[in-house]
This record gives C-alpha cells, structure tokens and sequence, in this order.
C-alpha cells in the first residue's frame, strides 16, 4: 500500500512529516511517497538513517506549497503544480493509493475534487472528524467542507459516517444522530427539520436528535450536520478540552497538598491528555470523493502524521469508497421504490 503525503505542509514544515512517513513504514508497512522539496527530504531521510535506495520510500520533487490562508479554489488554479495538487494528481493516476496533507484543508478538498472528482451519486463531500467521548469514539461530519448544506446532502453524509464508523472504527451498528438545539422532533432550522424524515426511513440505526452537550457523553456514534456547525463543535470542544486540562494541571502544580500527591494524579492526567489529543487519531478523512484523501491538523506532530498514513491505508485496505458506492446505489433504488 502505498500513500502519498504532502511532506512540506503544515505549521511545522517538513520535519514532523518525514518522521511521520519513517513512522507509518516501520509500523504497519506503509510505502509513503514524499512530495515536497527533494533534496530537503533525502537529507532528513539520511539524518534517519534511511539510505537514497530505500523502495519504501518514493520522492516526487515540488518546492511549492499553497499556504495556510490562500483562497483554496484560486491558489489551486493558479498554482497546479502545487505539492497538494500532485498528491491528488498522484493519486488519481493511481500511483498511489491514497493521500495524507497536513496543510490548507480548503485546498485539499479542491485538490480532491478537481483531480479523483466525487463518487457517483454524492453530492457532496464531507469532512469526517474523529471525537474521543467518554464512550469510546464516535465520527463528526460535516466538519468544515460545506458551509451551507441541504438535507439530500445531511442523509449522504449520515450514511458515508455510518460506513466509516463500521468499517475504520469497529463499531457494528453505529448510531446516529442528528445535531439541533433540543431532542425534541420539532426544534431546530429549517434544514434539521426537513433532514429529520429523511433520516428516519433511511435504514440507518438513527437515535434523533442530539444536542450539543450529549456529545463528549457519547453514545452516538456518528453526529450529522452542515459544515459551519460542524467546525464551530469540533474546536470548541478542542479548545474546551485542553483548556480544562490547562487548568487541572495547573491546580495541581499549584497546591502544595495537590502536588504531593501528584504522582497519583499523573496516570490519569496523561490519560486524559492523550485521549484529548489529535495526534492518537491522524487526520480526518474527506469523504465522498473518488480516493481516500485524509486531512490532518495542521500542528500535526509525528504520531499526527504517521496515524493519518495508517487510516488513508485503512481505507484504501477496507474498500470504504466502494462500500459507500454501493450503499447509497441500494438506498437510491429503496428511496425510489417507495416514491421519498
């Protein structure tokens, strides 16, 4: 299996991704082809000990980048030779069998879309963000590739998370619920209420409606809604999270009483961190589009880097896409059949 990644990208540039790349070919046996500034890559691949002729290791020269905040859509046009760009490039070849970026997420979704284009029927694709709840973890989506969605697009998204759940998380039977302000049928926007139907006779195992505060209890397995509700969520639970471990950890270096005991605390406290950390989860897949395509956090740090090359492997590995193409062919001619 072999995957390519945008080696330069990122916040922190070309380190945390080539020891990512070492990382994801020594544990699980991942051919990683590294595209970015070659004679920067060989020289960090040396400082690895990694010889020029390794085979697990392909380099693809391209000294450009498309930063953090370029426009997605113009820098794409504008700059094509972009290392995002070839990765999707690349990929869509078939060169590789998927792709792993660590910069502008904007950007790899246009990449996406414009090189391994969509999955017949989808409509839109879907950022699928991993949230580790007190229950295990569940899937967020859409996180951030559609601002504004429509309830044909909510259903797509339910049922790409469901796949994803099943298959990447392990969960046989993912429930899903849909995010609004209140539990109750009648609550939420127009584009909540009008998603809700369609969710109740789609066959998926659907709770209903979930709110905010239900979501780090877990429970729900896949949490449906549009992309600027989404990404509000996701960071703030990010930031909520780190926030309160911020100040937990800071009340126990703090008091003399707390810090005697601190050694009985660090366990727990170093549990607590790993599960608030993106770096134990990769990146987050775009789902919909014709390849397995994983965006990573752009403070992605090694580990970061080396599980969104593992889940891109995963996916590639476990057939996701197909299993999307086919379900949504099934429901296409169940919804048909019964005249929704």
């Amino acid at each position: 299996m072999k995957i390519a990644l945008d080696v330069a990208a990122g916040d922190y540039g070309l380190l945390p991704n080539i020891r990512g790349a070492v990382i994801a070919a020594e544990q699980w046996g991942i051919d990683v082809t590294l595209v970015g500034p070659a004679a920067q890559t060989r020289q960090e691949l040396a400082a690895r000990g990694i010889p020029s002729g390794d085979n697990r290791f392909e380099i693809v020269d391209c000294d450009s980048i498309i930063a953090m905040a370029a426009e997605p859509a113009a820098a794409c046009r504008s700059n094509r030779n972009a290392s995002i760009m070839v990765c999707a490039e690349l990929a869509a070849k078939g060169r590789t069998d998927g792709m792993v970026s660590a910069g502008n997420s904007g950007a790899a979704m246009v990449s996406a879309l414009w090189h391994l284009r969509r999955l017949p029927d989808i409509l839109r694709p879907a950022i699928a963000v991993p949230v580790p709840t007190l229950a295990g973890m569940s899937v967020l989506l859409d996180a951030g590739a559609n601002v504004d969605s429509k309830p044909w697009h909510l259903l797509q998204f339910a049922i790409m998370g469901s796949i994803y759940a099943r298959h990447i998380l392990k969960i046989e039977r993912p429930r899903v619920g849909l995010l609004s302000i209140g539990e109750e049928k009648g609550k939420g926007n127009d584009l909540v209420k009008e998603t809700f139907p369609l969710l109740k006779c789609s066959g998926l195992n659907f709770f209903g409606m979930v709110e905010g505060r239900d979501i780090p209890a877990g429970g729900i397995d896949v949490i449906v809604c549009d992309g600027f509700v989404g990404n509000v969520a996701v960071k703030l639970m990010e930031g909520m999270g780190l926030a309160l471990f911020k100040k937990l950890k800071g009340q126990v270096l703090d008091n003399l009483f707390y810090k005697f005991g601190g050694w009985i605390l660090s366990r727990p406290l170093g549990q607590l961190k790993k599960m608030l950390s993106y770096d134990e989860y990769g990146g987050a897949p775009l789902l919909g589009v014709n390849g397995n395509v994983v965006i990573c956090h752009g403070k992605s740090n090694a580990k970061a880097v080396a599980e969104a090359l593992r889940v891109a492997k995963d996916m590639a590995g476990l057939g996701v896409n197909e299993q999307i193409k086919k379900t949504l062919a099934d429901m296409k001619l169940n919804f048909e059949m019964s005249g929704v």
